[in-house]
């Protein structure tokens, strides 16, 4: 070999160096975070069988479902076509998509948090003034996302082996190349933007349109060839059809298209600063709008308020328009009339489908009231807050800014909810707008819980994500599974009344928000006595 190609190799060499360190210093920070996505959505996929199995127990009754769902194009478009009725291939069908989404999320989560948010911190500067080659964060951060989707797979792949192992096996590696197409997205986009809120909220917005695209290819065909279904990685996730006649050559466009990804990825890393990015960001304005601490606040977080706002409007049209083909879809089905009413209430069926979305709706609302109230925790650990308190601003009225966002945003995001349902299903707003603005003191809870542990403990901060996705699970699976009742009230949208078509139940709304009350004032007391921290 000539000496050239040992420079190159040694060049190479030196641009890893560290990448292991890094990697086991990654999975160390995220120790609680992705143990607790992958075990939720495993859990979710693994529960699946028996639940079909207690809906439709018969291969009669499987054959009938696959049937109605070739003529229901809006429930395809939520949950995507069927390709077989073995309860394998149910299992794919209805968990496949929204495993794959979890996924998504769970990756571009570890993807932003380990590039553009170090850089945005700082700490990256550090890192990087050691003995760490130019490569190593970048391949460290999509080390540990492989790390974390191979780990569902396995899960995912081990849990279904008993209704086919081949088809299990392509469900794992299906999902789990959900994942690493967005991690590998979530990679380019960090190089793109100069925040880790911004990086993470057109990741975000990828991911709906892939949504998007493939319910709307989804919607137009019942068997998944429509080329926005093909247009869209969740499309692809369909079409590999674990445990109906596995497409395995669809692997190689998960593949192909993460290696493609990652090497833009690598590119752009190269040809920028650390701290730096393609698109700079704009100057504030000098004076007017940031005259006050809320005025601020707003600034923060009016793109995130936004963008929910829009997919909770967007949800609810939808999920209205799916009323009457739930109802047919259900028809005679005693144990999945069983669930919809224990999700939804004991009217009528149609009504207590609505509840359930209701329901539904207001759990994602709590991850939203979560991640804005966390907004205190990232301007306080980012250094941020502490300009901010250093003039005339106290820490209440720098917190209540941000809390108004949190809690004010959530009573939007409803309002916008129970709008979409009642245009989406054509019926009057009055009774669905009521049924959508009683989950807000359950909403409350979880958000009084995050200011809570902010303000009296701050290291402990984001550990609200974890009593929020306890929260989700509960009222997502729980049903499903038939747990006890006892388990369901430690959620508290358990205690809320089955609206539209129940009974309110003001006792327990009102104890709900006084409870909400005490959180909130709770986490303000913590606030204004402790030290504020800056790492």
């Amino acid at each position: 070999m000539t000496a050239t190609t040992f420079a190159v190799r040694g060049t190479g060499s030196r641009q890893l160096a560290g990448t292991g360190t890094l990697l086991r210093f990654a999975l160390r920070r995220d120790r609680a975070m992705i143990p607790i996505w992958v075990g939720v959505n495993a859990l979710m996929v693994l529960s699946m069988p028996n639940t079909l199995e207690g809906l439709y127990g018969t291969a009669a009754e499987r054959a009938g479902l696959v049937r109605q769902m070739e003529t229901n194009a809006s429930l395809r478009a939520m949950i995507g076509p069927v390709f077989g009725d073995s309860l394998g291939a149910l299992t794919a069908w209805r968990a496949g998509v929204y495993a794959g989404v979890l996924a998504a999320v769970m990756s571009l989560l570890i993807v932003v948090r380990h590039t553009r948010d170090e850089e945005e911190s700082g700490r990256q500067d550090m890192i990087s003034a050691g003995m760490v080659g130019r490569r190593a964060p970048l391949t460290a951060t999509l080390l540990t996302a492989l790390v974390a989707n191979g780990v569902l797979a396995l899960l995912v792949a081990g849990g279904l082996a008993g209704q086919g192992t081949s088809g299990a096996l392509a469900l794992g590696l299906g999902i789990a190349g959900v994942g690493m197409f967005f991690a590998t997205t979530a990679a380019i986009v960090a190089q793109f933007t100069h925040s880790a809120r911004l990086a993470r909220g057109l990741a975000a917005g990828l991911l709906g349109a892939a949504f998007a695209l493939r319910a709307a290819g989804d919607s137009a065909t019942d068997d998944g060839s429509s080329p926005l279904t093909w247009a869209s990685p969740l499309g692809w996730l369909e079409n590999l059809r674990p445990f109906a006649a596995e497409r395995w050559w669809v692997l190689l466009l998960f593949a192909g298209a993460a290696v493609a990804q990652g090497a833009v990825a690598y590119g752009l890393s190269g040809r920028r600063d650390v701290g730096m990015s393609f698109l700079p960001s704009r100057p504030g304005p000098a004076e007017g709008r940031l005259g006050t601490a809320g005025a601020l606040a707003w600034r923060l977080q009016r793109g995130s308020v936004l963008g929910w706002s829009i997919g909770f409007l967007l949800a609810g049209v939808v999920y209205g328009g799916m009323a009457e083909g739930a109802a047919d879809l259900v028809g005679d089905n005693d144990s999945a009339r069983e669930i919809f009413q224990r999700m939804g209430g004991r009217s009528g069926l149609t009504d207590a489908f609505l509840a359930a979305m209701v329901g539904m709706l207001g759990l994602v609302a709590a991850l939203y009231v979560v991640a804005s109230v966390l907004r205190l925790h990232g301007e306080e650990t980012s250094g941020r807050a502490e300009p901010v308190l250093a003039n005339a601003v106290g820490r209440l009225r720098w917190a209540a800014g941000h809390l108004v966002v949190a809690f004010g945003g959530s009573v939007l995001l409803m309002l916008l909810a129970g709008l979409g349902l009642a245009a989406g299903h054509g019926r009057s707003a009055g009774p669905i707008l009521g049924a959508c603005l009683v989950q807000l003191p359950a909403i409350w809870v979880i958000g009084g819980v995050a200011v809570l542990l902010h303000g009296v403990s701050p290291r402990s901060a984001t550990a609200a994500w974890g009593a929020a996705g306890a929260v989700v699970l509960i009222g997502w699976i729980g049903p499903a599974l038939d747990v006890p009742q006892t388990v369901l009230d430690v959620s508290p949208f358990g205690h809320l009344p089955k609206m539209p078509g129940g009974e309110m139940e003001w006792g327990a709304v009102s104890v709900l928000t006084g409870l909400a009350v005490v959180l909130v004032a709770g986490g303000l007391m913590g606030l204004r006595r402790r030290d504020v921290i800056s790492s």
